[in-house]
């Protein structure tokens, strides 16, 4: 399976707005909840968070009852906004050749084909949703009860060995 490769940042920040969706239904969520079911460092978590609220992805409310939440419904949030506010530019990009940046001008042996994945990952980016991987989490407390997040965390690999 061939990886994109999308920087640290990128990567948390569609977990954060990936648990947010799922846990829209209930309310904010709190930084540190948010943190501990993305495995995001909350300091990283925290700066990402400023990103997307300045973006207005985010809405966040402090005190009792705060935390963050989406700004708009799931299905009006593509992956491709979230990755714009974190800087991926889907028309720079490196050659997977090594020839410093990709230029059609000058192709390497590999543009034809690199060109094609990338404008599918933009186009599956521009078109797919926080709303396209499913519902909220089934049994979530109501907003305004205690509860436990629902963990984006790779299962525990140790066990399998």
């Amino acid at each position: 399976m061939i990886s994109i490769n999308l920087t640290q940042t990128a990567e948390y920040a569609l977990r954060a707005m990936s648990s947010l969706a799922l846990g829209a239904e209930q309310g904010p969520m709190r930084a540190n909840e948010l943190a501990a079911s993305t495995a995001v460092p909350l300091a990283y978590l925290w700066k990402i968070m400023r990103r997307m609220v300045a973006a207005g992805l985010v809405v966040s409310a402090k005190g009792h009852g705060g935390g963050f939440r989406l700004a708009r419904p799931a299905e009006a949030i593509s992956y491709m906004d979230i990755l714009g506010v974190v800087g991926y530019d889907a028309k720079a990009g490196d050659c997977v050749f090594g020839w410093g940046q990709c230029r059609s001008d000058k192709p390497c042996p590999m543009h034809n084909t690199w060109s094609k994945l990338n404008e599918s990952f933009v186009g599956w980016a521009h078109t797919t949703t926080l709303a396209s991987f499913g519902s909220p989490v089934a049994g979530a407390a109501p907003s305004g009860r205690a509860r436990k997040a629902k963990s984006l965390r790779p299962p525990d690999r140790a066990l399998e060995a």
